[in-house]
């Protein structure tokens, strides 16, 4: 699968180069995710302006993948989902669970809101 990687002082955007994501492809895309948990900057914006449909199961996998994001201490923030693909989320009672913002800035504001508080939280330890 093609992405588009564009590296940040504290995130990676990730931004897929498909017009349509299937279970095989966001399986491809989370191999491509997973190791960001070990780097520097393990943080990730997805970028789903090109996408205008995605198959349920794919969907699925991305609330999964977002949940090990999160257990890691890391953040996850998806951005710029077409209306239609939102609507699926919604659909299939995802947007409760997944982090989503309309648009890259709001996603940037995001992680950098959830790095304070991760910040914040330790300092209580």
């Amino acid at each position: 699968m093609n992405v588009k990687i564009d590296t940040k002082e504290k995130f990676n955007v990730i931004s897929p180069e498909a017009t349509a994501l299937t279970a095989n492809m966001t399986e491809e895309l989370i191999v491509l995710l997973l190791p960001y948990l070990q780097k520097d900057i393990p943080h990730i914006i997805l970028k789903m302006i090109l996408v205008d449909s995605m198959e349920d199961e794919a969907c699925r996998k991305l609330a999964d993948v977002q949940q090990k994001f999160y257990d890691s201490n890391c953040s996850f923030v998806i951005c710029e989902l077409k209306q239609a693909t939102e609507e699926q989320m919604d659909n299939l009672a995802l947007l409760e669970v997944l982090n989503i913002t309309p648009t890259e800035s709001e996603a940037w504001d995001i992680v950098q809101m959830e790095e304070i508080e991760r910040e914040l939280m330790g300092d209580e330890d």
